[in-house]
């Protein structure tokens, strides 16, 4: 006979330990109201490690850097779809690629979980410019789980996955797999190098300016003092009149003296005035 599984309980120590890490490692703010989520998520790891309490977990954590990555992944949702908040990829297309598009562009898709969203970004820019691969354009798509940017790279889905896009592009974009799911074709791989980055880290590899910044859902788990660093590094990374897109509800705050402008719905233009230091 089966036994039932015993509980594992997140005290109060343990989650006020956790939080710190989350914190420091990857700016994440984690509210006291968000314990009993914490708790589920860090058991569930537990059990995959075989450990027996969050004593025995703490003690990984101290002994084995690595787990502090999958600490951190188990603690954010991945959640992302094509074309999600549609007016972002309208802007990009009427900014950066009507009329054939420039002969060089670059997008960072930061935070781009599963990859749907440079992907997407992707499939605008062949549409609008299909000599793409002769052209220097490049979406950067970058994220601190390594997992999600495995499952990325590879860019298979399943059908419900790629809901947002339209039964054309999915001929055109797509090719069925022998397990009946969706994977994008080569073109679209082309344009889009996957990196594992943590934007809370010391510092950027990136040395190029880019047209467009999409970091959407991603700064709403952090705290104000995080977001604030945020917003000069990428003012840095933005071209003259670049934009900057966050989540539907995420605000670039404060605006004043940010070196951005409102362009529209939670999409923000770099100006030429030079972001706080």
């Amino acid at each position: 006979m089966t036994q039932p599984q015993i509980g594992i309980t997140l005290g109060e120590a343990d989650f006020r330990k956790i939080v710190a890490i989350a914190a420091s490692e990857a700016g994440l703010a984690i509210p006291e109201a968000k314990k009993s989520l914490v708790q589920s998520r860090v058991a569930r790891r537990i059990r995959a490690l075989g450990l027996k309490n969050c004593g025995d977990y703490l003690k990984a954590l101290d002994a084995d850097r690595s787990e502090t990555q999958n600490l951190i992944s188990v603690l954010t949702t991945n959640v992302s779809n094509f074309y999600r908040e549609q007016h972002h990829f309208d802007c990009v297309r009427e900014l950066f690629l009507a009329g054939g598009g420039l002969s060089k562009l670059r997008f960072w898709s930061a935070g781009c979980s599963n990859g749907q969203e440079p992907y997407t970004l992707a499939i605008e820019i062949l549409k609008s410019i299909p000599d793409a691969d002769k052209k220097d354009i490049l979406v950067l798509a970058t994220d601190i789980d390594g997992s999600v940017l495995e499952k990325a790279s590879k860019g298979i889905y399943t059908e419900a996955e790629i809901e947002g896009v339209s039964p054309a592009d999915r001929s055109k974009f797509f090719t069925r797999t022998p397990t009946n799911d969706f994977e994008v074709c080569p073109a679209l791989k082309q344009l889009v190098r996957f990196k594992m980055l943590n934007l809370n880290g010391p510092s950027w590899p990136m040395q190029g300016l880019f047209d467009a910044i999409f970091c959407r859902n991603v700064v709403i788990y952090f705290n104000d003092e995080t977001q604030a660093r945020l917003w000069p590094r990428f003012h840095a990374l933005l071209k003259p009149g670049g934009v900057l897109m966050l989540g539907h509800s995420e605000r670039l705050h404060p605006l004043e003296g940010s070196g951005f402008e409102t362009a529209g719905v939670t999409t923000y233009r770099k100006t030429t005035e030079a972001g706080p230091n």
